[in-house]
């Protein structure tokens, strides 16, 4: 792509905007999932009680959705060396396992999502580990915000803190009314250091986001959905897993098989009726993309980008298939190429 040469700042603004549609196309290429086939994996029910993450790869009708469950009871899932070592592994897996459609991140800890940061480990540390430890959070909570399919952060309990920061590095966060949730850092004469301090003022505003940070405040999830923090809220089932149900049943929508087969839906071309709706793996990451890209600079640098990765869905055998499916009036069948 190239710009005509402009004189003073207006050049240089041209060729930065260049620069980052050309780094969001890079991103977009086969680079982006690198590495060969993932391992072959299977859902299984037979999980060792010691594991602190519990990978699932689901099965069925809710074939793609992977759910990733933090099972640490005894620390509250609050973020150790060990629990952080295993979603690093975990995330390395999913960015580029081509079968993965959408990622879950939920508690099987009753009333817990994550305490946030393992406090006990964290004072038997010397003052020369505690950055480079943060560090890690954030490089992880950073590796989750940047998977390239559509994650869902499911808050069945306390998340505050770490905990509250990996959710906020999700697509999307439900959570169940008793939830709790906080960024409670200032308590303890720091600051968030897992992406809080960015995060939560692009999630709720600024004014808002410093309020809540300053005040180290915890809402439950009603206040939490008032504030724009949450998509959704949901009333707590005696199972105590209302979010996690809540944030299936969105997972699935994400899903090619999105509707059993004979649902009537509305096209979204004409306003004859099709038989399901399905949505593209390809469209569904650049459009993750294309979104995330775009919030970090202006309008016009966010169009750029958005009609950067508009055009790698032109060429894609899964869009030919889309149009093919709604001329013959049947479900699409996507691969992902």
């Amino acid at each position: 792509m190239a710009v005509a040469a402009a004189p003073g700042a207006l050049g240089a603004l041209g060729a930065g905007r260049v620069r980052l549609v050309a780094a969001c196309c890079a991103r977009l290429g086969p680079a982006a999932w690198a590495g060969g086939p993932a391992p072959r994996r299977g859902y299984s029910s037979e999980v060792k009680t010691e594991d602190e993450l519990r990978v699932r790869h689901l099965e069925e009708e809710n074939r793609g959705i992977v759910v990733l469950g933090i099972n640490r009871a005894y620390g509250k899932n609050s973020l150790s060396k060990n629990l952080l070592k295993m979603l690093s592994k975990a995330v390395d897996a999913l960015k580029s396992d081509k079968k993965v459609r959408t990622i879950i991140i939920r508690s099987e800890v009753p009333g817990i999502f994550c305490a946030g940061a393992d406090l006990k480990e964290r004072a038997k540390m010397h003052s020369s580990e505690v950055g480079p430890f943060v560090s890690k959070i954030r490089a992880v909570i950073n590796d989750i915000a940047n998977l390239p399919v559509p994650t869902i952060a499911a808050i069945d309990g306390l998340a505050l803190g770490g905990g509250l920061e990996l959710a906020l590095a999700c697509d999307i966060r439900v959570a169940a009314s008793s939830a709790k949730m906080g960024l409670v850092e200032t308590k303890l004469a720091i600051i968030p250091g897992g992406g809080g301090t960015q995060r939560l003022p692009r999630a709720i505003g600024m004014s808002l986001a410093k309020e809540l940070i300053f005040s180290a405040r915890v809402l439950d999830g009603q206040e939490a959905k008032a504030v724009g923090l949450i998509s959704h809220v949901l009333e707590q089932n005696q199972e105590g897993d209302a979010a996690y149900r809540k944030a299936l049943d969105l997972a699935r929508e994400f899903l090619p098989q999105a509707y059993p087969s004979g649902r009537v839906c509305a096209s979204p071309l004409s306003l004859q009726p099709m038989r399901s709706t399905s949505y593209g793996p390809v469209a569904m990451r650049v459009a993750k993309l294309a979104i995330n890209q775009g919030m970090e600079v202006d309008l016009v640098t966010g169009l750029a980008i958005e009609e950067a990765c508009y055009a790698q869905t032109i060429s894609t055998k899964d869009r030919l298939e889309g149009l093919l499916a709604f001329k013959e009036k049947r479900p699409p069948r996507y691969k992902g190429e």
